[in-house]
């Protein structure tokens, strides 16, 4: 391998000749040798937005010229635009702060600028008015928040946009509830996929709350939030050149001493998902079970026959797409848990769990993202319900009895229940047997339609 030769303030390193990384980049690569995730790849693109904004403030406030500035642009929309993606080779397991990644990216913007005829120290020109303590979290809060706007929210509100659809294709049937998995009160298969629906947009809603807090950037706190060597109001011009980059509302923290320490913001947006994983596993369930069969299980919906279901038993047919969800759901929890001991971590002016927290909650947004998506593609949008096993299941349902309660009261009402499951008769039948009602009654009072 060709190498150039290298250095910081450490002294020299080889690095290897055909990358366009330095001194810190390589020093990290040969000291964090640890599992082999790297940096999400919207931490950089966030940085590549950053980076951009913070060039043309500084521009702005005397400390870049016009022609360095552009430059780092330029740069930067190359590196948003994936031709550098070689270039951040770097590991999530390293100094908690992000540092190194900052300096990854400084780094290939000063070569690439220096290759290009506009010499640029990486710490003294690219870093300018920053510090890896302000811009790490930055970026963080960028990519989370351009993850849940442009990833989770569309793809989520594509899926209950499906339900929806599946909801007005059947106003009218009629199938029996069930609470504590036992038989309960009829209600119609359109209000089910109606909470099904809400399930889906509640979380959503949630999520764009989220959006105003993750929009509060620790740009301009430099250090330790005091905002050392930052030009006056570089906070408020950074956010403007963001705003204009990426479309989004992005403001300055207004207390960056909080900013630089405290992963709230993180934890209330990271919950936000979880509740979307826990109500798509909710929904998964009920699909997979309704599904259950063909002809020893509940029956009552039809999804989707994607694949083979088993290796041994042929015809087998499996509800794959609802089990993928549950699995993501899962991870999203476990990530959860993560990003909440995580951001219990900050110690004085500083929290140094940010790249775990990164990678955990970027996890979480592409997994339910691309989940919401297949799953809206390759189960909901072909579930029918089976007609014949829903109305066969409401005719045979002791809960039915519920509606008599009125007219006989709640205890004999009980008795022809239990009457009908112990001698295996119809609801009817027990309680014409009883004495209770006429059969003209009866047929009168038990109408699933006034039920729901």
């Amino acid at each position: 391998m060709n190498t150039r030769m290298e250095h910081d303030t450490m002294g020299p390193i080889a690095v290897p000749a055909e990358h366009h990384w330095g001194a810190q980049t390589q020093r990290s690569i040969e000291n964090f040798r640890i599992g082999g995730q790297r940096q999400p790849k919207e931490i950089i693109t966030a940085f590549a937005y950053l980076k951009e904004a913070c060039a043309r403030a500084n521009a702005e406030a005397g400390k870049l010229t016009a022609e360095q500035a552009e430059t780092i642009a330029q740069i930067c929309a190359e590196i948003r635009a994936g031709q550098w993606d070689e270039e951040f080779p770097l590991v999530v397991w390293q100094t908690g702060s992000g540092t190194q990644t900052n300096m990854n990216v400084n780094e290939v913007i000063a070569h690439l600028a220096t290759e290009r005829g506009v010499p640029l120290h990486p710490n003294d020109q690219v870093n300018a008015s920053q510090s890896s303590n302000d811009t790490y979290p930055s970026a963080l809060h960028i990519a989370a928040a351009m993850a849940v706007a442009e990833q989770v929210l569309p793809a989520a509100e594509r899926l209950a946009g499906a339900f929806r659809a599946l909801e007005e294709s059947y106003p009218d049937l009629i199938r029996i509830g069930r609470t504590h998995l036992q038989d309960a009160t009829p209600l119609r298969f359109s209000q089910e996929v109606s909470g099904w629906r809400e399930s889906v947009e509640a979380p959503c809603r949630m999520l764009r709350l989220a959006l105003t807090e993750l929009s509060a950037l620790a740009i301009g706190g430099t250090a330790v939030g005091t905002g050392l060597n930052a030009p006056r109001g570089y906070d408020a011009m950074v956010c403007r050149h963001l705003c204009r980059l990426t479309g989004m509302e992005f403001r300055p923290d207004e207390n960056k001493f909080h900013a630089l320490t405290s992963k709230d913001a993180l934890v209330f947006a990271h919950g936000a998902l979880k509740a979307l994983a826990a109500n798509l596993m909710k929904i998964a369930n009920d699909i997979r079970f309704e599904a259950s069969g063909p002809r020893c299980g509940m029956g009552e919906l039809r999804i989707p026959e994607n694949e083979p279901g088993s290796s041994i038993m042929p015809g087998k047919v499996n509800p794959t797409q609802c089990e993928a969800v549950t699995m993501v759901a899962v991870q999203v929890m476990g990530n959860d848990a993560a990003i909440g001991m995580a951001a219990s971590q900050g110690n004085f002016q500083l929290n140094v769990f940010l790249p775990v927290s990164a990678y955990n909650f970027l996890l979480s947004a592409r997994l339910l993202a691309d989940v919401c998506d297949s799953f809206r593609v390759h189960c909901v949008e072909g579930i029918v319900p089976n007609r014949e096993k829903m109305e066969e299941n409401l005719r045979n349902s002791l809960m039915l009895v519920t509606c008599l309660t009125p007219k006989i009261g709640y205890e004999a009402a009980a008795r022809c229940a239990k009457k009908a499951l112990e001698e295996g008769t119809t609801l009817k039948e027990a309680v014409l047997s009883l004495g209770l009602l006429s059969g003209e009654e009866f047929d009168e009072t038990v109408r699933p339609e006034k039920m729901v």
